[in-house]
């Protein structure tokens, strides 16, 4: 059925601009709100575990075969050194990674090795000796599992985990 006198072009480009403007203010993208964010340090319990990953970080990469710690993952440790004196309810463990490339062991002394440098870079900046335990797992517990440049740089780590001291169990 046709209108005549134009009143049904013009009914229905009104009709298709307004489901076009009505499209694309439904299209913004919109992110999850605040609280729902992982990482999210609001959401985070202060002096918690969820703290110490969002507030000082508890990951530092390496690059390929190396044991050497870039600045940003010294500038990390550091944080870390702060954290952790402030919370002396907590000992650390230092879990040394390495990417699946070599053989296990090579990568297993490679991942003691960037636990070690961890170690000695946190107790050099003031934390307590005693507090403070390494570990190697190698290639055993990857975190990206594919061979691309971008997964093995993932799994090239070392990652700090906090456990409650024996004195404050």
């Amino acid at each position: 059925m046709r209108l005549r006198g134009g009143f049904g072009r013009a009914g229905t480009l009104a009709g298709v601009l307004a489901f076009a403007l009505a499209l694309a203010a439904c299209s913004g993208q919109v992110g999850p709100p605040k609280e729902y964010e992982l990482g999210a340090a609001a959401a985070a319990t202060p002096g918690g575990v969820e703290d110490f990953a969002a507030n000082a970080g508890d990951v530092v990469y390496f690059a390929g075969d190396s044991t050497t710690l870039s600045p940003t993952a010294q500038a990390t440790l550091r944080k870390q050194v702060r954290w952790l004196n402030r919370h002396p309810g907590y000992r650390v463990t230092i879990e040394g990674h390495a990417d699946e490339w070599g053989t296990r062991q090579h990568n297993l002394t490679l991942g003691a090795q960037r636990a070690t440098a961890v170690e000695t870079f946190l107790k050099q900046n003031g934390l307590q000796v005693d507090r403070v335990h390494t570990v190697s797992y190698g290639k055993e517990r990857l975190v990206a599992d594919c061979t691309a440049l971008s997964c093995r740089a993932q799994n090239r780590r070392a990652q700090t985990v906090l456990s409650a001291s024996t004195a404050a169990r």
